[in-house]
C-alpha cells in the first residue's frame, strides 16, 4: 500500500493529480522550484475544492481534510517518504533528466518514479536512472480529476511489480486505465491525428469550410466537438506542437504530416480562445461563417475523416500498442469519441472501410491512405473486432 504520492510541478495537471490522490485519502507532496508558482496552485485548488462544496460534491470538512493532506514545498527532499513519485513538467527531456537524476537520490528504492509525459518515450526518460525498472508513464487528460482515463505506458526497462502496482493504484482511484506501448503518442494522441489531420486537408483542398466540417463531425457523425473548434479549444499552437512532434518520432510517415494551414494559423498567433482568434472569431463572431448544411456533403467528409480514424485505430492494434478495447476505452474516454473506433468500424463494415480507403489511396497515390495490413486481412477472413 502506497502512503504517499509526491507530485513534481505545480501547474493545471499537476494540481489536478495531487488532488485525486489527496481525495483518495493519500498524504501528498507537491514539489516546485517556484514559491509563486506553489502560491497560485494552492489558491486554485482551494477554490475549486470549495466550488466541490458549493454544488455538494464533499462537505466543507472533506475539503479541510484534502488540502491538510497535502504539503506544498519548494525543497526536494521533503519528497523522501514517497512511495510514488510523478511528475508533470515541462515536455523537455533534458531537465526531465535532471529531474529523475535529483529524485532517485531522494527517494527510497522502491519508490516508483512516474513521468505524465504525453509526447516523450519513456525509455528516453528511464535512460537517466540507475535503476529503470521503476520507470514508467502514468498519463492523466486534462482536466485529470474529471477526465475518466489514465494510459499507462511501461517502458521496455520497468519492471511487471512496476506495472502491476502502477495499474492497481491509479485503478483503485476509481480511473478507466489502459495499458500501451511505449510509443509516440501512446494511444489517444496516435489515433486522433486524423481528426484534426484530414479536416485540415478537407479545408485545403477547398472541398468544405471550416464550419461545415465541424457540423459534419458533430452533428451527423456524434463527436461533441468538430475539429477546428477543439484545435481552437486546446490551442493552435499547442496541437500543431503535438502533430510536429508524433510526425518527427514517427520518421516522418506521410499519415502524421502536418498542415500548412495549421502552421500558418499558429505563426500568426491565432491559437484559438486563448487569443481570441483561431479557425473561428470570439470576440466578433459574426464574422464566422454559416455551416453549409448538405447532408450529401457533410456525409462524405464524415466517412473520409472517420475511415483515417478506423484506420489508425486498427494500426494501433496490429503494432502491439493496445489491445482492442483498450484502443477503444481510450478513445471514448480519453477524447469522448461517441462510439469505440473499432466497433465503430465493426457496425459499418470493415469490408467498406477498407473499400473507402482504397478508393482514397488510389486517387491521391499517397501514403496517408495506405490501408493497413490487419484491415486488409479480416476483410479477406470475413472477421470482425467483436463478436
Amino acid at each position: 500500500m502506497i502512503e504517499t504520492i509526491g507530485v513534481v510541478g505545480s501547474g493545471t495537471m499537476g494540481i489536478g493529480i495531487a488532488q485525486i490522490a489527496a481525495q483518495n485519502k493519500h498524504q501528498v507532496v507537491v514539489h516546485d522550484h517556484s514559491e509563486n508558482q506553489l502560491s497560485k496552485a494552492k489558491e486554485g485548488l482551494d477554490k475549486i475544492l470549495r466550488r466541490l462544496v458549493e454544488k455538494k460534491r464533499i462537505s466543507d470538512s472533506e475539503r479541510k481534510e484534502i488540502i491538510n493532506r497535502i504539503l506544498f514545498t519548494s525543497n526536494m527532499g521533503d519528497l523522501w517518504p514517497c512511495g510514488l513519485v510523478i511528475e508533470a513538467i515541462v515536455e523537455n527531456l533534458k531537465i526531465k533528466h535532471e529531474v529523475f537524476k535529483k529524485l532517485e537520490d531522494i527517494v527510497s528504492e522502491n519508490c516508483i518514479l512516474a513521468s505524465n509525459t504525453s509526447s516523450l518515450s519513456i525509455a528516453s526518460i528511464g535512460a537517466a536512472l540507475n535503476n529503470a525498472e521503476r520507470i514508467i508513464g502514468i498519463h492523466f487528460f486534462n482536466p485529470a480529476p474529471l477526465m475518466p482515463l489514465v494510459e499507462i505506458i511501461p517502458s521496455i526497462q520497468t519492471s511487471k511489480e512496476t506495472s502491476e502496482l502502477s495499474k492497481s493504484l491509479i485503478t483503485d482511484w476509481g480511473k478507466t486505465v489502459v495499458l500501451c506501448k511505449d510509443t509516440p503518442g501512446f494511444i489517444v494522441n496516435r489515433v486522433a491525428r486524423p481528426f484534426y489531420g484530414e479536416a485540415l486537408r478537407i479545408y485545403e483542398e477547398g472541398l468544405a469550410d471550416f464550419a461545415t466540417i465541424d457540423w459534419a463531425l458533430k452533428e451527423l457523425g456524434g463527436f461533441k466537438m468538430g475539429p477546428f473548434t477543439l484545435m481552437d479549444y486546446i490551442g493552435n499552437d499547442v496541437n500543431f506542437a503535438v502533430t510536429e512532434s508524433v510526425f518527427q518520432a514517427f520518421f516522418y510517415d506521410p499519415r502524421f504530416k502536418p498542415s500548412f494551414t495549421q502552421k500558418r494559423y499558429a505563426e500568426a498567433g491565432f491559437y484559438g480562445r486563448k487569443s481570441g482568434r483561431g479557425y473561428y472569431h470570439y470576440e466578433n463572431e459574426t464574422l464566422n461563417n454559416e455551416a453549409n448544411k448538405d447532408e450529401k456533403l457533410g456525409q462524405s467528409i464524415l466517412d473520409r475523416i472517420l475511415c483515417l480514424l478506423i484506420n489508425e485505430a486498427v494500426d494501433a492494434v496490429f503494432m502491439g500498442v493496445a489491445t482492442p478495447k483498450d484502443v477503444d476505452l481510450a478513445m471514448t474516454k480519453g477524447v469522448n469519441y461517441p462510439k469505440g473506433l473499432l466497433q465503430w468500424g465493426d457496425e459499418i463494415g470493415l469490408e467498406v472501410v477498407l473499400g473507402r480507403l482504397q478508393d482514397l489511396f488510389d486517387f491521391y497515390g499517397e501514403d496517408r491512405y495506405r490501408p493497413n495490413p490487419l484491415l486488409r486481412s479480416m476483410v479477406k477472413e470475413k472477421k470482425k473486432f467483436y463478436n
